[in-house]
């Protein structure tokens, strides 16, 4: 079989004959580019792996796609926010088009169309949807080649992690009202999401072992699974912790859900009311700077760096998909922190001095590293870890 080059405009097609049809096949801005299709279909006919693509729209896929893969895996939430990607945005550029014949110079424009009109993180969340609606049109064969492969995504500055270290956490916590005082000492000392922790349950904590079980997470008032593998995960509790939470079991609200931190009135608790009513003023009253819920979990893993605990181990408490993620993260604490394994003796020989009630926080509003440190025992329970970092 013979094939050969035509142009159209400025574009160069490979035409050949297939069952008697005449098929003109995309190949480029080069009569080149054209040959080298041209060349890989004709070795596919004459090895019997040709096999023609299905005709059908961007739109029809986006269809399947949902139905046989988004609608069955994606969490509620998620599926919101993709949908409204598509629905909004692709779908109106995209859907009449033969989703074979998109390239990737077509979702280059588009992209860098919306860089100038929204944010870059939300960009970037668009294009992690059109990557994963490619990415299955080739696993499920309606594209041979992935036009996503090469996409530029607009780069962002990180912003810098708010860590609220253990004295400020001290402080704090002094001037939290009752009903969420424990609450905010477990994030603190657990690392635990905003929605893990309102969506913990009694029975997911194993005083035998000293675990909390992480297997739910309540957001927006639905229980909802954890994104990875890694985020269903054992953290330890120290013993302080238990303490403090085997007597807040004793007043804790009676609620349906066997909630360990529901509402005063014994229903789910809504984030963003425990963050007006009790987060943000205790922050106030404490005189402490404005930081979000996010930082009782960075100042956890901060203490966890200090104490010289190993990557591989923080990482599993913590729930990262991957030790990669805890070094994006936080690999600049490492760095600022040098731990040597005479400064983690040091910690650990002077733990059990300063084992005291959080309830008698310091009355200082500046702090010392050294002071830091002694008041991370004091405060957390933390224990230094045995192994180096990296090990």
């Amino acid at each position: 079989m013979k094939g050969s080059i035509q142009k159209k405009g400025k574009t160069y097609y490979a035409v050949l004959a297939i069952n008697g049809k005449r098929k003109w096949l995309k190949g480029g801005s080069t009569k080149k580019d054209a040959q080298k299709v041209l060349n890989e279909k004709l070795q596919e006919i004459d090895n019997g792996n040709y096999k023609e693509l299905p005709k059908i729209s961007f739109g029809e896929f986006i269809k399947i796609w949902k139905r046989d893969y988004a609608d069955i895996s994606f969490k509620p939430s998620t599926k919101k926010s993709f949908y409204d990607i598509i629905d909004r945005l692709l779908n109106p550029v995209f859907e009449n088009f033969q989703i074979n014949s998109i390239q990737t110079g077509q979702l280059q424009t588009y992209i860098s169309g919306r860089a100038k009109e929204v944010k870059p993180n939300t960009v970037r969340n668009e294009v992690t949807v059109i990557k994963l609606i490619f990415k299955y049109a080739v696993r499920w064969g309606y594209i041979k080649n992935n036009p996503t492969e090469n996409l530029d995504r607009p780069k962002i500055d990180k912003p810098d992690i708010e860590i609220l270290s253990p004295a400020e956490f001290e402080l704090f916590i002094e001037k939290v009202e009752r009903p969420y005082k424990v609450a905010f000492l477990t994030a603190f000392l657990t690392g635990l999401r905003a929605g893990e922790l309102w969506g913990l349950q009694w029975s997911s904590v194993d005083w035998t072992s000293k675990q909390i079980h992480v297997k739910q997470s309540l957001w927006k008032n639905e229980f909802q699974k954890p994104k990875t593998k890694n985020a269903m995960r054992k953290v330890d509790m120290t013993d302080r912790l238990i303490r403090e939470l085997k007597k807040w079991k004793l007043a804790c609200p009676i609620n349906k859900d066997d909630l360990v931190f529901p509402s005063p009135e014994g229903c789910r608790t809504m984030h963003t009311n425990v963050m007006n009513r009790f987060f943000n003023p205790a922050l106030r009253r404490a005189e402490l700077r404005h930081v979000s819920f996010h930082s009782l979990r960075h100042g956890n893993v901060s203490m966890r760096i200090q104490a010289g605990q190993n990557i591989k181990y923080i990482q599993t408490q913590i729930g990262h998909a991957s030790i990669n993620m805890t070094l994006d993260v936080y690999g600049h604490l490492f760095n600022d922190f040098d731990f040597s394994r005479k400064q983690v003796e040091l910690l650990e020989s002077v733990r059990k001095p300063l084992e005291k009630p959080l309830e008698n926080p310091p009355k200082q509003k500046s702090v010392s590293n050294q002071v830091i440190e002694f008041n991370m025992e004091r405060a957390t329970g933390l224990e230094p870890a045995t192994s180096s970092l990296g090990s």
